[in-house]
């Protein structure tokens, strides 16, 4: 028996133990610790006293119950000790257990919380109050409201025990003893008669008239045990009402501050209403229940049974009262007038929202608009014309997969936009890591495990680079990586964690590992990381019980020094070290110092920020948030950090207490990944999303909607849609250097002319500062779908799409880009073209429109010198080397390739009869005859 235990305890406790081993691994030993010895200091004590509690209290139960109504002397005290104690103990584990499972994490936040040093305006309680602390008092109250209740269940069942167990008749009065003579007195005997003389025969009659059922002597109720019971009964149930009432009145206490998150009317928070009303209505309801404390004991003493529920009664009517005259003042009061009674309720909620999304502190500058750029303009920004973005990430992400993927087990999960010094110049790129696609591996327990367990470097291409056909322009690309690009030389291309991992693998096995393909034949090695835990024997049998595979335990390959290494998934991997973090659902891949990173933006966020409108327009959404934490994980070595980039977050720095050895201050982040920190494109278009309203402050304006903004939309593709933010390498008006960012436009509500643009920044010391720029209300400024219909009105353009489509081919609309030069606005969208026989799309046109010009070119700079003249190209035509390709150039042989095509399509267009075409072509070949002389 004693083995058996000893196997189901070592059964029960795999999954603990390998995550134990797991976070000794990561070095976050500690980490893992909290939450079982935060449970233990909370659970241990509160197990501890509650069963002590329980246990006096059914002891006195029974020493009262013994001393005034029945006698102990036939009762198995013994027995009866080791129920009570029973019961007291299944009491307090299943208090303790409910209260660390639900209330460990808050109670740490309790703890450790934070000064937000900033109040609220109804009751002025610090912020950190409801961040921190109002979630725990709630559910204590509940835990304790609970407990009461099960105690009064307890009591029931313990007053059973000893009355039906122990004492069954208690309540009899005893009954006079019977003669034999009465002893068998209307029962008969089946064997009667079957005497005689016959021995067997009497035999039976005297075992029958033995069996005859004696009848049960007549008892009598009594009264006095009972009426003694019940007056024990109500001490108990006195001192359980007083309990109960006092967690009720707590309950309404802690109710009245769930109203600064409240929705009624125009106010996200405490209106008019909620405080003049509904908050009084919450007081009073407070009082009737610490009244009917002191009445419970009243009516109880006094066997009132039925007054009990007088005042439950009253605070019902009061609430049912408060209701209906909290509509009547909604509707009847406040409704009329909402503007004047929720003056003072909607500048509340303005302040507060705007410093919960960290809107609070939004640089609003002036932005002329006025279209005076000239061919110097574009030439002295040269930075942000060479970085316009003429690909969009899905054809990008495509082209990866169908070019570089280079064996079908390789896969490309998506693109990355980052930034990086390309050859000296501060550069916009593409980039994505070669990742297996498990799902392709030939599905054997060996080649999922042992052989195939890692990616292989990365491919890397400009922005704003295509080749002669169209296709991105790559800068690193093939097995092992070759790169183009001098600051960027990869010496660790191994990728042992990344999106698409999921199955654990073995290393340093017997097994070489599957490294990369070579020709006809393929690289091997091992892995030189120090990821993952050692294989013993132990080890190998937990782990082949917590796998389910019986292969780790008698595989042959196995050595003591192999290891496992699990949670490769970098959203797993962070999510398990970290669960209390809101995480970006795409992590980004690096490469810094010769090595392969991922970056994940974390948050943190709430729902209880007073007077905060929800992101999401609910009631109890998410209504405080700030990307506090950047986390890096190692692709080779799996290491994760969690790095704090916003000290000034109070929720950060509870954390930072709460987890001192996990998150690290930005300080200690190295400068090659500081370099890549991004602000993240979630955040920006909450913030926009929210500051689209709350960009106004006046509370007038702001309650009549009278300046509400949307987000602008564009068509990409075919459809119009929503746009997204987007980044860019520009120089922002009045500044001396380009800088990353991150844009998105808007118009005014219901409109399409542009009446801002938010921007982002994301280097250096202005990381994460917010800037809006206002554009003159005095004249139009072009939106987005005004740009967009021009497109669709230019004759060549549509007259191409149409010709394309006819063909068999698609052609697609890329993102359309809102560019700030100097005091004007630029705006670029890039056309591709997907043929019948192929699933790479191709750049075959970039559009840019300014002021009422659209120029409609094979590539940006032909475009942008077509509205500002020769040479006005910001140096986009710049070579990125070789004859056929090209970054807004093209080359002479591409000239006469595109003159030999207009020629060939003119003559098929005369031959048709079709004169429009004619002539276009015509123009083409004109042009392109002009660019060759």
């Amino acid at each position: 028996m004693f083995i058996i235990i000893i196997v189901a305890l070592f059964l029960l406790l795999i999954n603990f133990i390998t995550d134990w081993l797991w976070f000794k691994e990561m070095g976050y030993v500690s980490v893992f610790f909290k939450q079982l010895f935060t449970e233990l200091k909370v659970g241990v004590p509160i197990f501890i006293v509650l069963t002590v509690i329980v246990n006096v209290y059914l002891k006195r139960l029974k020493k009262n119950y013994f001393a005034k109504i029945a006698s102990n002397e036939a009762t198995d005290m013994k027995k009866l000790n080791l129920q009570t104690n029973l019961i007291s103990l299944g009491f307090g584990l299943v208090s303790a257990f409910y209260a660390i499972s639900n209330l460990w994490f808050e109670i740490l936040q309790y703890a450790n919380s934070t000064d937000f040093n900033v109040k609220d305006p109804l009751f002025h309680l610090d912020i950190s109050f409801y961040i921190f602390k109002l979630d725990f008092l709630k559910q204590l109250n509940e835990m304790l409201i609970g407990a009461v209740l099960l105690i009064i269940v307890v009591t029931v069942i313990y007053y059973a025990i000893l009355m039906t167990v122990h004492t069954p008749n208690i309540f009899e009065e005893e009954a006079e003893p019977i003669n034999d003579d009465e002893r068998y007195a209307g029962s008969s005997n089946p064997f009667e008669g079957m005497g005689g003389d016959n021995p067997f025969g009497k035999a039976f009659e005297a075992f029958g008239k033995k069996m005859q059922r004696e009848p049960k002597p007549k008892r009598h109720v009594d009264d006095s045990n009972f009426k003694q019971l019940m007056h024990i009964a109500s001490g108990q149930l006195s001192f359980l009402g007083v309990v109960f009432f006092i967690m009720i009145a707590l309950n309404f206490f802690l109710k009245q501050f769930d109203l600064l998150h409240a929705h009624t009317g125009a106010v996200y928070g405490a209106g008019f209403t909620d405080v003049n009303v509904t908050l009084w209505v919450y007081r009073a309801l407070v009082v009737l229940a610490l009244f009917g404390a002191v009445t419970v004991v009243h009516h109880i003493r006094k066997k009132q049974f039925k007054k009990i529920f007088t005042v439950p009664v009253i605070m019902i009517v009061v609430g049912v009262v408060g209701i209906g005259a909290s509509y009547l003042v909604q509707n009847f009061v406040v409704s009329p007038d909402e503007i004047n009674k929720e003056d003072k309720y909607l500048e509340r909620n303005i302040e507060y929202t705007q410093y919960a999304y960290e809107l609070d502190d939004v640089s609003v500058k002036s932005f002329a608009a006025d279209n005076k750029l000239t061919s110097e303009d574009i030439n002295a920004n040269t930075e942000t014309v060479r970085n316009i973005r003429i690909n969009d990430y899905e054809p990008v992400n495509t082209f990866y997969n169908q070019t570089q993927s280079i064996r079908q087990y390789y896969k490309f999960n998506d693109v990355d936009v980052d930034r990086y010094m390309v050859n000296g110049k501060y550069t916009q790129t593409y980039m994505s890591m070669r990742e297996i696609d498990e799902e392709k591996i030939n599905d054997t327990w060996l080649n999922r495990h042992l052989k195939y367990t890692h990616g292989y470097g990365v491919t890397l291409s400009r922005v704003d680079a295509v080749t002669a056909s169209g296709q991105p322009d790559v800068m690193i690309k093939n097995i092992p990586p070759e790169s183009k690009v001098n600051e960027i030389q990869i010496e660790r291309p191994e990728i042992y964690f990344g999106e698409l991992s999921k199955d654990y693998i073995l290393v340093n096995t017997s097994e070489d590992e599957f490294d990369y393909p070579s020709g006809d034949s393929n690289k091997y090695t091992q892995y030189q990381g120090k990821a993952g835990i050692e294989m013993n024997l132990l080890n190998r049998v937990m782990f082949a019980i917590r796998e389910r595979s019986l292969k780790i335990l008698v595989s042959s390959n196995i050595k003591s020094d192999s290891k496992i290494i699990i949670n490769r998934n970098v959203m797993e991997r962070v999510n398990k070290i970290m669960p209390y973090l809101s995480y970006e659902s795409d992590p980004y891949s690096v490469v810094a110092d010769g090595k392969l990173y991922w970056m994940l933006d974390a948050y943190t966020t709430s729902s209880y920020y007073p007077y905060s409108e929800p992101y999401d327009g609910k009631v109890g959404g998410t209504n405080y948030i700030r990307n506090s934490v950047k986390v890096v994980v190692d692709a080779y070595n799996g290491d994760v950090n969690f790095y704090v980039v916003d000290e000034n977050d109070p929720m950060a720095k509870t954390y930072q207490k709460i987890y001192p050895q996990l998150f690290k201050s930005v300080d200690k982040m190295p400068d090659s990944l500081k370099a890549h920190i991004r602000y993240p494109n979630t955040l920006f278009e909450i913030q926009a999303g929210v500051y689209s309203r709350y960009h106004m402050e006046d509370v007038k304006v702001f309650y009549q909607n009278e300046d509400v903004w949307d987000i602008a939309n564009e068509i990409y593709g075919k459809d119009e849609k929503r746009m997204d933010p987007n980044y860019y390498i520009v120089k922002l008006p009045g500044e001396d250097n380009a800088e990353f960012i991150n844009s998105i436009p808007y118009t005014p509500k219901s409109k399409q002319n542009m009446t801002a643009l938010m921007v982002a920044r994301n280097d250096g010391n202005h990381y994460g500062e917010l800037v809006v720029y206002r554009f003159p209300k005095s004249k139009t400024v072009y939106g987005p779908m005004q740009i967009e219909a021009q497109i669709n009105q230019n004759t060549e353009i549509s007259g191409d799409f149409t010709l394309w489509s006819s063909r068999g081919s698609s052609y697609k609309r890329g993102n359309l880009f809102v560019i700030p030069i100097e005091s004007s606005l630029l705006y670029v969208e890039p056309v591709y073209l997907e043929a019948s026989n192929s699933a790479i799309p191709e750049v075959k046109r970039v559009i840019v429109a300014y002021d009422d010009k659209i120029a409609y070119e094979p590539t940006l700079g032909e475009a942008l010198e077509s509205l500002f003249g020769e040479d006005a190209n910001g140096g986009s035509s710049a070579s990125t080397g070789g004859d056929d390709k090209t970054s807004g150039t093209t080359s002479k042989s591409d000239w006469i390739k595109k003159a030999s095509q207009a020629y060939d399509n003119a003559q098929n267009a005369l031959k048709s009869g079709d004169w429009a075409k004619y002539g276009q072509y015509m123009e083409e070949l004109e042009n392109a005859l002009n660019k060759l002389s």
